[in-house]
C-alpha cells in the first residue's frame, strides 16, 4: 500500500508537470509521461519485461481527457474538417488498435530504444522546429490518406503519444492551413488514444504478474494520478505562454529532452 501511495503522489506530481508544459509548450505529454513511468512503476512491481509496454499504454490512455478537451475548443472555433475522417478514420482506428498488439510482439529493451530514439528526434524538432506551411494542392487519393493514417496511429500507438507531431506535418502539406491541420490532429489525436488505448487493455489481458490495477497493459493508478494535475494545469500551462519566454523555454526543454532520451538509450 506504501508504494501505490507513493507512486500515486509521484503520478500526481508528474500530472502537474506534463499538463503544465502542455499548455506552455505544446507538446504531447508522452514525451514527458513515459520516460518517468519508466522509472515509477517498478515502484509497484510491474514486471522489468513490461515496463515500456505499460509506461505507452498508460500514456495514450492519459491523452484521451485531453485531447477531447481540445477536440472540443476547435471543434467550437471551427477548425476541424471533419469530412477528412471519411478517408483517414478507417487507418487510424485499425493502425491505433493494431499499435498494442505490435507492441506486444517487442520486447521490452527494443521497445525502450525506440522511443528513445524517438524523444532525441522529437528534442532536435523542439530546438530546431520545421514549420510546415500550406501550399495550393489537392488532397492525396483516399487510398493514400487511408495508408498515411494507418503509419501515424501505428506510430504514436508505440510511443504513446497523441500523433499531431506527424499530423500537423503531413496536413499542411497537404494544403490544409495550419489551424485546420492543428484542429483536425486534435481530433485524431483522441481516436488514436481510445483505440491505441483499447489495444494494450486486449493486447495486456492475460499478461501474468502484473500488479492489482492493472486493465490490460494500462496502470489505472499512475493514470488517475497523471489525469487529475495535469487536466488542472493545462490552462495554467496555456496562461503562461502568452507571457513567458517560449521560444528559449522550449529550447532548454529540447536539451532536457536530449538528455532523457540518450539516458534511456543506454540504460
Amino acid at each position: 500500500m506504501e508504494s501505490l501511495l507513493l507512486l500515486l503522489g509521484a503520478c500526481l506530481l508528474l500530472g502537474i508537470v506534463v499538463g503544465f508544459s502542455a499548455g506552455l509548450l505544446g507538446i504531447g505529454g508522452g514525451l514527458i509521461a513515459v520516460p518517468a513511468l519508466i522509472y515509477l512503476l517498478p515502484m509497484v512491481n510491474v514486471p522489468v519485461g513490461y515496463l515500456p509496454h505499460v509506461a505507452i499504454a498508460t500514456s495514450l490512455a492519459a491523452i484521451i481527457l485531453t485531447s477531447f478537451s481540445s477536440a472540443r475548443a476547435h471543434h467550437q472555433r471551427g477548425n476541424i474538417d471533419w469530412s477528412l475522417f471519411k478517408p483517414m478514420l478507417p487507418g487510424t482506428i485499425l493502425g491505433a488498435l493494431a499499435a498494442g498488439f505490435i507492441a506486444e510482439l517487442i520486447p521490452g529493451a527494443d521497445l525502450k530504444r525506440g522511443f528513445a530514439v524517438f524523444v532525441i528526434l522529437m528534442s532536435v524538432n523542439m530546438a530546431f522546429p520545421y514549420k510546415p506551411t500550406a501550399v495550393e494542392k489537392k488532397l492525396p487519393s483516399a487510398a493514400l490518406l487511408f495508408l498515411v493514417s494507418a503509419l501515424i496511429a501505428v506510430i504514436s500507438g508505440l510511443m504513446g503519444i497523441g500523433g499531431g507531431t506527424l499530423t500537423v506535418p503531413f496536413l499542411c502539406w497537404c494544403g490544409l492551413q495550419m489551424r485546420q491541420a492543428v484542429g483536425f490532429s486534435s481530433a485524431n489525436g483522441l481516436i488514436i488514444a481510445l483505440w491505441g488505448s483499447l489495444g494494450y487493455v486486449i493486447a495486456g489481458w492475460n499478461i501474468q504478474g502484473m500488479p492489482l490495477g492493472s486493465l490490460g497493459y494500462v496502470y489505472l493508478p499512475a493514470l488517475v494520478g497523471i489525469v487529475v494535475t495535469s487536466m488542472l494545469l493545462a490552462p495554467v500551462g496555456a496562461k503562461a505562454a502568452s507571457t513567458w519566454p517560449t521560444p528559449v523555454l522550449k529550447k532548454i526543454f529540447a536539451a532536457l529532452l536530449l538528455v532523457v532520451g540518450l539516458k534511456l538509450m543506454l540504460s
